[in-house]
């Protein structure tokens, strides 16, 4: 039977020879079977969260124009604010508003590849009005990178692969990401919330792994198992929900899953949910050849075998969201793909920095709405791997 909850997982006993093999028997179990678990005692104290939540919360606070005075559109690094109900997912409008924040890098050099510019400083809001803002988040982004690392070598090593295993995707001075992401409530969306209560619509991270903290009591995160069910994945006092991204999925042949998930709008009257998920970022200039034919090495046909029970046992898996994370399309690098999916998620950006990109996913588009009108009435139309869009909010 499919899983109906969330597993929860304790990094302390990974630190612990006594305690590490049953860490990474639960941790390989999770991987394989679910693809998303809870992670507590990261090492980051109580503390230190509720400083984060505290400065990500007071940014939607601030006068608008402070707001707009950084907006993504303003940079096409797509670092930034994005106002409520400027992206889609899965054909539909998502009803957030949110920052996009990033471990800063110099501005790339004019003859630099053009996905280079996904790497930039940030835009901060003021120092006037938020004084606070950047030393913690800043702080947060740099800690939560070095968590995200050693956390990938204890997969590595939850697949029996050398613990150094994924350290040839990452940069020296890896670009990681993060969002600070305000759900209003469906009561307050107004005419924007009668099209449903898509907080962020059904999708796979990309990447390899994202750890989200759940800064509100909102459920609203939902988990799709491999029946199809959604699993609610609400929030727990002192954890962070870690979700396994689709690049993950690819350097481990298939044997770690990348689990679709969703956000729903909070009910009318709830008010509104808040969320501050972390983005492990991976080397940009990745070939997708590098990625599939090479990856991290060769998984024991042992583990294989466990991930190919995992699935019998659990009646098989349901893909509805393309997966993305492989060759054969325009991009040939990582940084390529993302960037032009950037473009697709925010479309204001691409039409000021990126029209040359914006017109091909375009004319992609128009040629997928053609095949789904062609395929009403009964023949099924495969959606390939350039129209999908890996995402990365929750």
């Amino acid at each position: 039977m499919s899983f109906t909850s969330i597993p929860i997982l304790d990094l302390a006993l990974a630190q612990d020879p006594a305690t590490k093999p049953e860490f990474l028997a639960d941790l390989r179990h999770a991987l394989m079977e679910v693809g998303f678990l809870y992670l507590r005692n990261v090492g980051i104290p109580d503390d230190d969260f509720r400083q984060v939540i505290k400065e990500g919360k007071a940014f939607f606070n601030i006068p608008e124009q402070e707001k707009l005075n950084i907006e993504m559109k303003n940079a096409p690094s797509f670092l930034g604010y994005s106002r409520l109900s400027a992206e889609v997912t899965a054909g539909a409008i998502d009803h957030r508003e949110q920052i996009d924040l990033s471990t800063e890098h110099p501005l790339p050099k004019p003859d630099a590849p053009l996905h280079h510019n996904l790497l930039a400083p940030n835009q901060w809001p003021s120092p006037q009005v938020l004084p606070q803002f950047r030393p913690v988040f800043s702080e947060y982004m740099q800690r939560m990178g070095r968590i995200s690392i050693y956390f990938t070598s204890l997969i590595a090593e939850a697949i029996e692969l050398p613990p150094d295993a994924f350290n040839k995707y990452f940069d020296q001075d890896q670009q990681h990401k993060l969002k600070i992401v305000k759900y209003p409530d469906v009561g307050v969306l107004g005419a924007a919330g009668k099209d449903g209560n898509q907080g962020v619509g059904p999708h796979k991270d990309s990447m390899l792994s994202s750890y989200l903290l759940q800064a509100s009591h909102h459920k609203g995160l939902q988990v799709q198992n491999m029946r199809g069910e959604w699993i609610d994945c609400p929030p727990i006092d002192g954890t962070l929900v870690v979700a396994i991204g689709q690049g993950l999925e690819a350097l481990t042949q298939g044997v770690c899953v990348s689990t679709t998930h969703r956000v729903l709008s909070p009910l009318a009257g709830q008010g509104a949910r808040f969320s501050i998920p972390f983005f492990q970022g991976v080397r940009g200039d990745t070939e997708f050849e590098d990625l599939e034919n090479v990856g991290v090495g060769q998984v024991s046909e042992r583990i294989k075998q466990q991930r190919k029970e995992a699935l019998e046992k659990n009646g098989g898996r349901l893909d509805d969201v393309e997966f993305t994370f492989r060759a054969g399309g325009v991009a040939t690098t990582l940084g390529e793909a993302t960037l032009r999916n950037r473009v697709k998620s925010h479309p204001d950006v691409g039409e000021r920095w990126y029209p040359e990109i914006l017109a091909s996913i375009r004319e992609e588009q128009a040629k997928l709405k053609q095949q789904r009108e062609a395929a009403q009435g009964g023949v099924s139309i495969h959606i390939t791997a350039a129209s999908a869009k890996p995402v990365e909010a929750h």
